[in-house]
């Protein structure tokens, strides 16, 4: 059974096997959390980037951590809303589902999400905590899920949401 925990920090800093970067299209770093995890990473994050070539909204593509504590950076591009009637949510859930499913195919046993889509792509983040708790909750696995909120607002939201889960 996947064991999920909140916690409020950086997820750069976090000691998992994998973190999870809510990346763009491009794989290329951009803002937020994307950002954060290119500086953190180093250099050598964006070459190994470039090589993958792009990924499309809610697929997942692995990279090692480099100059992380995790031993690899899944990432996946979030939806961006539009108002919920474009698939926001399927393409969210499917971000939390294909990144655990890399986090298997590489033997981790810990893997560490960011609140993905909540930033400069506009999610609601009570909406966005729900799609992510659930799509976790529905996959069988025996990782031990972390979800790294970076602010008050959002660890709380989280928290909240799983209680009521």
């Amino acid at each position: 059974m996947t064991q999920i925990s909140i916690i409020q920090g950086d997820i750069t800093k976090q000691k998992v096997d994998a973190i999870v970067n809510a990346a763009n299209t491009s794989l290329r770093g951009g803002g937020g959390v994307d950002g954060a995890i290119h500086r953190a990473a180093g250099p050598r994050l964006d070459n190994a980037c470039q090589r993958l070539g792009g990924c499309a909204t809610g697929e997942a593509k692995t990279t090692p951590g480099f100059d992380l504590p995790a031993k690899y950076i899944i990432h996946t591009p979030g939806p961006i809303w539009q108002g919920g009637q474009n698939n926001e949510a399927q393409l969210l859930s499917n971000c939390y589902q294909n990144s655990v499913l890399e986090a298997q195919k590489h033997g981790c046993h810990s893997l560490a999400f960011p609140s993905i889509s909540t930033g400069i792509y506009g999610y609601p983040l009570q909406l966005a905590a729900k799609v992510a708790l659930s799509a976790i909750k529905s996959t069988q696995t025996q990782l031990q899920v972390y979800f790294v909120c970076f602010d008050t607002i959002t660890y709380q939201k989280y928290q909240q949401t799983l209680k009521e889960m």
